[in-house]
């Protein structure tokens, strides 16, 4: 007879070595896009992440960078391998817990497992955690340093840890497992939240096993009862007490007149003092259930002071130091994540309401010399309540957001949403599209790695539809929808026969995927797909596929009388459906090779002059600059200043402080004008005959407070106003010039005056202290933008900077009307892309390059056609052909497939003589083109920004061929857009010549 526990510990382990290697062979080498380079450079230095931050979790990844042994090249690699081995764990733990809710679902008990049982559980968990194994989303997050992975791990172990709890029979070692239990939910806090939602699910385990009649009316209590802890940790642990200290701490310092911190110490000794005193009340009185609950938060609370790392850290100003959470008050905002504003859940606006109102709330306070000042008071918006509603899905105020609303929903312009947009919103978006597809891309089938791509099905499989470039997608996967029908069996035999776990796994299965989707309330775009959000349904839905393999052996051995040989055939028959599933997914999941995302910082940081400041926009501009300097140590000379962080008091002030190598930047402004609540927005009111004003003096008048410039509120606060949207900047031309700043050849178009014409309404403080740092530089520094902040900004000066590679270099000269490209300082350009860029495995086809690394693709391309047109532009064609060669040569087709860029690139390559090299450019774009048009229009697809640029690219052809002598193929181009499109009119976009 098999031991079934020696057997069961030893096939979990061998799942999760199997598991941990192949996340291993496929991990990424270095820092990738997003979270990633952030995460390991807060990680390697113990720095302040974004909110809410993850101490825990920055801990244990440093842990890790150990193992690089001083190899500062290697720290993102090993961060990634623990990323691997926590995912390892998760699977070893979903075999656990398979295993464990199949002996229930038989009605085993511990010691009595025969040996068809035994071989019919190991291979339920088998399949269940290899399937979950190759999974799209998890996989992703796997071989990353991201928080998913460990919160994956806590999730697991916690679930595990339960069903294990249930198998106890000993009141007291119950007691120790739940205490067990409430320290990794503690832990996990540390880490990411996922966790918590599994709590409701969860506490229907402890109703099934302490009352063994169960109802319905108990069952709705004992979620009630999860629901209640959830709500105690999430929003009254978490939050909660931080925020009843602080309330303690401001009575204490600004009303009794005590120093700082004479309230957290009171709080903290009043509370931990009542803790003590009601665990030995619970001894004394011999109240086991109140000991264990006051143990259990307890321990909730040790797990939890992993977030006093962020404190500490924070108050010793490192680099990275997001919200500066440094007292009370900011770290309860920081835990909050109030930067990120509200989204409204059981009631709200609809995203046509008018304000009607706007209501002073709570004050806001930050710590001054002497005690906590109100620096401002929060805003409640008052919307007409004839426009609001229950349940508000269609909520968001932003006008892209409301053209989405009115598209998705088919509204006309100033038709008015109902309640039935509403809901069909939250269920063909928010569950149809951002849940419900994420999860048949894991169970059945994805069409590519394109955005909002659709899943697949059995009869895509047996098609010819698809175009050849989505075949050729790597990210093209299609499962014959064989894990879905696996998991659907074995949910359907886990109900009928073991309903009450059913139960408890439909519960984890919903709290981490449908419920998840209604908190969230999603906006109607994402910046990038997210369904590693919802792994832990993804996990629940695992346990399915295990549990369907014991209802396939269950049904064979009815046949043969032989559940052992019966376990062996439905381990044998369901196996290839993981085998299937890595096959499909390995070669976009496999990251080795991928060095884009550090070599594009490395490439941005190469563009800039030595002590340079330069601007970045989002998270992906940002993240990759931060590693390569805080973790590699390349360029940090350069201070990297975020625009949509520059709107924050507290990070203009670390702008002020030494940061690596690079010195405080210069700013006239200071704490006083620019700290929360003060110069938030300043809005521009032209004044009558005032063409212009000084930037200087306007900076002036901000500094002294001027009444100039005041402006009234309804409210106590105070708003400052633009007197006109022209701010002159004097340029003294002779120090500029003596100092070799201007790029030779466009001395002749120096300025002495720059004109930095605000775009729109109003000025926002981080546009008020870029005005600011231009003016108090005096072209001492060099500032740079990239071209998300320079787009971003609220300041016209798209004339008065200068290209140098991937850069924008703001100088003293002007763009000549007339002129259709961006300045570029082209000696300088060349000799950074063909010398200082890097490359690294861009010309590899087997590589795989996702939608992010062909995004900076197509930016590295686009910058150098930029560069081949300025050199055309000065009859340079021999440089021209070369940077254009080179850029076909380090990123070709082959590996990263042409795009607009490339399309601009073709008649470029005409001036330069290289016919060729255009030609089939162009053949294979016109090829891609007119299969994505003709797809998209026998699917009755709407066309997106890539259809619309196919089509235009094609219009672009055309005339361009015939220009330079290529009727025929011309003719055959034309042929085909009409015999797809119709007949063609007007120009094409994208002619930048």
């Amino acid at each position: 007879m098999l031991d079934y526990k020696k057997v069961n510990n030893l096939t979990g382990w061998l799942v999760f070595l199997v598991a941990t290697m192949v996340y291993v062979l496929t991990v990424e080498e270095t820092a990738s896009f997003w979270d990633p380079g952030e995460f390991i450079a807060v990680s390697y230095k113990l720095q302040v992440p974004h909110p809410p931050g993850a101490p825990f979790f920055l801990l244990i990844y440093r842990m890790f960078a150990f193992f690089a042994l001083g190899d500062v090249l290697q720290v993102a690699f090993w961060m990634n391998i623990a990323s691997a081995l926590f995912s390892g764990l998760t699977i070893l733990f979903l075999f656990w817990s398979i295993t464990l809710f199949g002996k229930k679902l038989f009605q085993i008990k511990s010691g009595e497992e025969s040996k068809g049982q035994t071989i019919s559980l190991m291979g339920a968990g088998l399949i269940g955690a290899l399937a979950y194994t190759f999974t799209d989303s998890f996989w992703f997050s796997a071989v990353e340093s991201e928080v998913y992975a460990m919160s994956s791990f806590f999730t697991a172990i916690v679930i595990w840890a339960f069903l294990k709890w249930d198998t106890i029979e000993d009141p007291k070692e119950e007691n120790r497992w739940m205490i067990f239990i409430a320290y990794l939910v503690g832990l996990s806090i540390g880490v990411h939240l996922l966790n918590l939602v599994t709590l409701p699910a969860l506490a229907l385990i402890y109703y099934f096993k302490k009352y063994p009649n169960p109802n319905l009316k108990g069952g709705i209590l004992a979620l009630a009862a999860g629901g209640l802890v959830l709500i105690v940790i999430n929003n009254i642990i978490i939050p909660g007490l931080p925020s009843l200290a602080g309330s303690i701490e401001i009575f204490f310092v600004n009303s009794i007149g005590l120093p700082f911190g004479s309230g957290i110490v009171f709080f903290s000794a009043a509370f931990i003092g009542a803790l003590i005193y009601g665990m030995l009340y619970s001894i004394k009185k011999q109240k086991v259930v109140l000991n264990t609950i006051l143990l259990s938060l307890t321990f909730v609370l040790i797990g939890y002071g992993s977030y006093a790392l962020i404190v500490i850290r924070s108050n010793q100003n490192p680099v990275i130091n997001e919200n500066a959470p440094k007292d009370i008050i900011s770290f309860v905002s920081y835990l909050k994540r109030e930067q990120y504003g509200y989204r409204p859940l059981l009631h709200g606006q609809y995203f046509d309401a008018e304000l009607i109102d706007q209501k002073e709330g709570a004050p806001i306070y930050v710590k001054g010399k002497d005690k906590y000042e109100i620096v401002d008071y929060a805003t409640v918006n008052v919307y007409d309540p004839d426009r609001t509603t229950l349940l508000p899905r269609i909520y968001s105020t932003q006008d892209r957001h409301k053209q989405i609303y009115r598209s998705k929903l088919g509204l006309r312009e100033g038709q008015k949403p109902t309640f039935g947009d509403n809901l069909y919103f939250m269920f063909s978006h928010q569950l149809g599209h951002m849940y419900w597809r994420y999860f048949m891309w894991n169970f059945s089938g994805r069409e590519s790695d394109f955005s909002d791509a659709p899943w697949l099905g059995i009869s895509d499989f047996f098609t010819d539809k698809f175009p050849d470039y989505i075949k050729e997608n790597k990210a093209h996967n299609n499962y014959l929808m064989l894990p879905l029908l696996l998991g659907l069996i074995g949910l359907f035999f886990q109900a009928k026969n073991d309903p009450k776990s059913f139960y408890v796994n439909a519960m984890l299965f919903l709290m981490m995927g449908v419920i998840l989707v209604l908190y969230l309330n999603s906006p109607p775009v994402e910046p990038r797909e997210r369904d590693y959000i919802y792994v832990g349904s993804f996990y629940a839905f695992a346990i399915w596929i295990g549990l369907g393999v014991l209802a396939l052996a269950h049904w064979i051995g009815k046949l043969n009388k032989n559940l052992a040989f019966a376990g062996i055939i439905a381990t044998l028959i369901t196996f290839p459906i993981p085998v299937l599933m890595a096959s499909q997914n390995w070669d976009d999941h496999n990251r080795r090779g991928r060095f884009l995302s550090v070599d594009s910082a490395r490439n941005f940081l190469a563009s800039c002059a030595p002590n340079a400041i330069l601007f970045t926009g989002g998270d992906n501009d940002t993240f990759p600059l931060w590693y390569v300097q805080e973790v590699e140590g390349f360029r940090t000379d350069v201070r990297v200043v975020v625009l949509s962080y520059f709107d924050t008091d507290w990070y203009v002030e670390q702008m002020t402080q030494q940061a690596n190598e690079s010195a405080p930047l210069p700013f006239s402004l200071e704490f006083r004008n620019y700290r929360k609540g003060t110069n938030d927005v300043l809005y521009v009111m032209d004044r009558q005959n005032l063409e212009a004003i000084s930037a200087r003096e306007y900076l002036r008048l901000l500094k002294n407070e001027s009444e100039l410039l005041r402006l009234s509120s309804s409210g106590r606060s105070t708003y400052n106003m633009v007197p006109s949207r022209n701010l002159i900047l004097d340029v003294d031309i002779e120090k500029v010039y003596n100092e070799g700043l201007i790029p030779e050849g466009m001395e002749g178009i120096m300025v002495d005056q720059m004109n930095l014409r605000v775009k729109g309404n109003y000025l926002t403080k981080g546009n008020m202290m870029l005005i600011d740092l231009i003016t108090s530089n005096n072209w001492e520094r060099p500032i740079y933008f990239n071209n998300t902040s320079l787009a971003t900004i609220s300041l016209d000066i798209e004339d008065y900077v200068v290209m140098e590679g991937l850069t924008y270099r703001l100088l003293p000269v002007r763009k000549p009307q007339g002129m259709r490209t961006e300045l570029v300082n082209t000696d300088l350009a060349f000799e950074n892309v063909m010398e200082k860029f890097a490359f690294r495995g861009m010309d590899d086809p087997t590589n795989y390059f996702d939608d992010e690394y062909r995004r900076f693709t197509s930016n590295h391309r686009s910058a150098i056609n930029s560069i081949a047109i300025a050199l055309l532009d000065e009859d340079d064609l021999d440089r021209a052909a070369d940077i254009l060669k080179y850029s076909l040569k380090v990123m070709p087709n082959e590996a990263i497939p042409y795009d607009l860029a490339s399309g601009q690139m073709v008649p470029l390559l005409f001036e330069v003589g290289e016919d060729d090299l255009a030609l089939d450019i162009v053949e294979k774009l016109s090829h891609k083109s007119v299969q994505m048009l003709e797809f998209y229009n026998r699917e009755n697809r709407d066309f997106d920004r890539e259809a619309m640029i196919s089509s235009e690219m094609l219009k672009f052809f055309i005339p361009l061929l015939d220009e330079r002598g290529y009727s025929e193929l011309s003719s055959q181009i034309r042929k085909d857009f009409e015999r797809v499109m119709g007949p063609i009119g007007g120009g094409s976009m994208l002619d930048r010549r």
